[in-house]
């Protein structure tokens, strides 16, 4: 087994298009559940940035074997050493302009495509890994990888349904009826934080508010907003 890892860390065919093949399957299966939620990167752009990163660092070490063999005398005749480790260095860098592209601030006041950037860096990391031959950590990584966006949103939907801390994105015909909402979040005990209020982009003549509230007790989110939509004149109100 021992024998088998150190002859695939060896730069020949067989273990460059193992590492190539590898870094195309994990970056497919983490880029195939983004794919499935409708994530803005998706099944091919993991794939891309998995294969580039595993790419990167076979150049890399590819040019430090040549320039220690074959161009030696060249490098010598020149007098400057190339550092090609950097290359990597470059990739962890460069992905932060994908993972730019795919955060964004909705008309709702919520931040998204935080976890899908994460993901795309973290995958470009897997690839460094993959195309180092660093087997071991790569499989764990992965592992750790594909259950933090299969298992761990489940535990993260369960614990934040029944939080004291939530926040409410509130859409009403007009501000009158801002009052009764208030009135009716103290009634029930809700301590409110923040508030923020502006007509609705969509020029209907509504009103958008977005609340920061604390329950005095824990009830299910769902029950909450079920009483508060209740009220008249709300047009729609959803947590955020």
């Amino acid at each position: 087994m021992i024998g088998t890892l150190s002859s695939l860390r060896e730069l020949n065919l067989l273990s460059m298009m193992l590492r190539i093949l590898l870094a195309m399957l994990m970056g497919g299966v983490i880029g195939f559940d983004r794919e499935l939620k409708g994530r803005p990167a998706g099944f091919r752009t993991y794939m891309f940035v998995a294969v580039g990163a595993a790419l990167t660092v076979i150049l890399s070490q590819y040019l430090d074997l040549m320039l220690s063999t074959l161009w030696a005398e060249d490098l010598a005749a020149v007098g400057r050493r190339t550092d090609v480790v950097r290359l990597g260095a470059r990739v962890i860098s460069g992905i932060g302009f994908i993972g730019t592209g795919t955060i964004m601030v909705t008309a709702r006041h919520e931040i998204k495509g935080l976890t899908t950037a994460s993901c795309l860096w973290a995958s470009a990391c897997m690839g460094l890994a993959i195309g180092a031959g660093f087997y071991e950590c790569v499989l764990l990584g992965f592992l750790l990888i594909v259950l933090s966006i299969r298992v761990l949103p489940l535990v993260e939907s369960a614990v934040v349904a029944t939080a004291r801390n939530i926040n409410v994105f509130v859409e009403m015909d007009t501000l009158e009826h801002l009052g009764d909402l208030i009135n009716r979040m103290k009634e029930s005990g809700l301590t409110l934080y923040d508030v923020e209020i502006e007509k609705s982009e969509k020029g209907n003549g509504f009103i958008e508010a977005s609340f920061a509230l604390r329950m005095n007790r824990k009830i299910p989110h769902v029950e909450l907003l079920a009483m508060l939509s209740e009220l008249d004149g709300i047009i729609s109100i959803e947590e955020v």
